[in-house]
């Protein structure tokens, strides 16, 4: 198996051996060359491609979703281990936005969606951390 391996890279080191250092720098040139690529323009002026099926009455309707450029996930306070994001408490597993609550800290949450996972942190100027003290 090794002497398999060695003739081949032997054989490819050989291939390879013939470039002259023209060919190499104009390979290098057409790297650094500016590529054409897609305007932002048209890129924003497209429309949404997903649509959402409803089905009233046996009728079909396609509706495009509206997409929320403003909306954020905010995260204002958490207590008993629970998180209170956007405008609701939420629990270990609950969805917000898309997204999927996995790990309530002290100071901050973690959400996953796929593979983008989200910090979301406490602010420190606030007064956000509550403390109940008994007597």
């Amino acid at each position: 198996m090794k002497n398999i391996v060695l003739i081949v890279s032997l054989l490819t080191v050989s291939l390879y051996a013939n470039l002259s250092v023209q060919q190499i720098e104009k390979m290098v040139h057409k790297i650094h060359e500016k590529r054409v690529g897609f305007d932002l323009k048209i890129l924003q002026s497209t429309k949404n491609p997903f649509v959402v099926m409803e089905e009233d009455n046996n009728v079909t309707k396609f509706v495009i979703p509206e997409v929320k450029e403003d909306a954020k996930i905010s995260l204002h306070a958490i207590m008993g281990g629970k998180a209170y994001i956007n405008d609701g408490w939420k629990d270990i597993n609950n969805s917000v936005m898309g997204y999927t609550l996995k790990y309530i800290g002290k100071r901050g949450v973690v959400l996953r969606n796929g593979n983008h996972i989200k910090k979301l942190f406490l602010h420190e100027d606030r007064d956000s951390f509550i403390k109940i003290e008994g007597r």
